[in-house]
């Protein structure tokens, strides 16, 4: 099994998950004075990939002190239960909201299985495991947690998912973001600098609360991101303004749009000729095909996101009047 690592600096090393298809996914092996810690873990066929990521710098599974899924989606956590299991010195830490579907993950099995089928499920993410709940630490936001001497704090960030934090690393004055910060996969750039995609995927997308998140982000001034999809970014500034900027937009698409039937597919077509025209406009030269087979997942997932909150926010509005 090949393992598609990239040693980045600051004692952190980008971790290839193999999720789908190569440098979609990633998770990040942090390491300090002998010890390390993984945060966002892939599947449960990551695993492997993340061990032997390990054993390539000279550690061992008993080294681990923290896998930090930095929420609950199984692409960022559904190999928590296989890595803890491979990990016994480890502690997971998870959003409190999120702890009860790892302690016991059959909900978010089922769920994925209704949208994907058994067949399919079992090639994207095998066998999911539960984790012990005395291996759990759930931190409050603002918590700081330290790997053998390096700290990192814990901040709840809601706006992609109220189950979701972020961790901020005060050696390489950057945030590992999981979705908070979009996605920027290196298969995509304009004028070879990368490009930010919002991840509105359901079930809890939340503009307001994202907009606040990503001043909370911002008021560290780091210098740098890491994102689970895919990769450390340092332009950061330039691409906070363009994702607040895509957010807006994307939250006029889905209002202008809230009557359309059938609502999600003409969310797809409208996001998807936003998303094009934007890449054309800042240089991207790629044929459509190309880009539609990188990004059509996302934007499908991103228009069923923006789906179910048109949905939400009208049954607030009703029960509002009532």
């Amino acid at each position: 099994m090949n393992v598609h690592a990239d040693a980045l600096a600051f004692d952190i090393t980008c971790v290839d998950v193999n999720y789908l298809r190569p440098r979609l996914a990633c998770s990040y092996l942090v390491t300090n004075n002998g010890k390390a810690a993984f945060i966002d873990c892939g599947t449960s066929l990551s695993t492997p990939l993340l061990i032997e990521a390990l054993h390539s710098t000279g550690l061992t599974r008993k080294d681990v002190e923290f896998v930090i899924p930095t929420h609950v989606h199984l692409d960022h956590a559904g190999g928590a239960g296989m890595l803890m299991h491979e990990c016994p010195n480890a502690t997971l830490v998870v959003h409190p909201k999120g702890a009860p579907h790892l302690i016991d993950p059959q909900r978010l099995i089922d769920s994925t299985k209704q949208v994907y089928g058994e067949k399919k499920f079992n090639q994207l993410y095998g066998e999911i495991q539960s984790v012990d709940c005395q291996r759990i630490l759930a931190p409050e936001d603002d918590t700081t947690i330290v790997l053998n001497g390096r700290k990192l704090l814990i901040a709840h960030t809601p706006g992609h998912a109220r189950h979701h934090f972020c961790i901020y690393d005060e050696i390489s004055n950057g945030w590992f973001t999981g979705d908070t910060f979009g996605l920027s996969y290196p298969d995509i750039s304009c004028n070879s600098k990368h490009y930010l995609l919002p991840t509105t995927t359901p079930v809890q997308f939340e503009p307001d609360a994202w907009l606040k998140t990503i001043q909370r982000l911002l008021s560290t001034n780091p210098e740098r991101m890491f994102l689970t999809h895919f990769g450390m970014v340092e332009e950061i500034y330039s691409l906070a303004e363009k994702l607040q900027h895509d957010l807006k937009n994307y939250v006029d698409i889905a209002l202008t749009n809230k009557d359309a039937s059938p609502r999600v597919e003409t969310l797809v077509e409208h996001l998807t000729r936003y998303t094009f025209n934007d890449l054309h406009m800042c240089g991207n030269r790629q044929e459509k095909d190309e880009l539609q087979d990188l990004l059509a997942t996302d934007i499908l997932l991103n228009a069923q996101g923006l789906d179910v909150w048109l949905t939400r926010r009208d049954k607030a509005r009703k029960a509002g009047k009532a």
